[in-house]
């Protein structure tokens, strides 16, 4: 498996890939790309296999210390392989060298797998409050400067 990293919106068959995984997860990939043009710092990781994009991985700054992981998702027939987990280990090897100390993330109760991943690597519950759509969103922080404990 190969992890390439962006600063920018992906070249179209790698951004095609990203589509298809969030659009099968979410059924709603329409304006992601305009949602993703006016995030400052972007970082997209990508994960593929013989050149098909099989996960992805989406963020952006929310200051100079802190990071917000947004958006991720692994194609169904690549899952429980151990992708997100190597998504989200590059991703916060990633921002502590560029000097983050703290990724933000929010799931929902309805995404247990993401939820459980996320509290297997030292996320911790920091907040949670009801969406427009009476749907409740969880938000959990990483400090980067901790070290792993897992």
């Amino acid at each position: 498996m190969n992890l390439s990293f962006y600063n920018h919106i992906p070249e179209k068959e790698v951004l095609d890939g990203i589509l298809q995984i969030h659009e099968g997860i979410f059924q709603d990939s329409l304006d992601l790309v305009k949602k993703m043009e006016n995030k400052l710092g972007l970082l997209i990781q990508v994960a593929c296999k013989d050149a098909k994009v099989v996960g992805y991985k989406i963020g952006y700054e929310l200051s100079n210390v802190k990071f917000y992981s947004w958006l991720g998702g692994v194609d169904p027939k690549y899952r429980n392989k151990g992708i997100a987990q190597k998504l989200m280990e590059k991703q916060h090897q990633y921002l502590k060298e560029q000097g983050y100390n703290i990724v933000q993330t929010k799931t929902q109760n309805k995404w247990r797998q993401m939820l459980i991943l996320n509290l297997k690597n030292g996320f911790s519950i920091v907040d949670t409050y009801t969406d427009n759509n009476g749907e409740i969103k969880i938000v959990l922080e990483k400090n980067l400067q901790l070290n792993d404990w897992f």
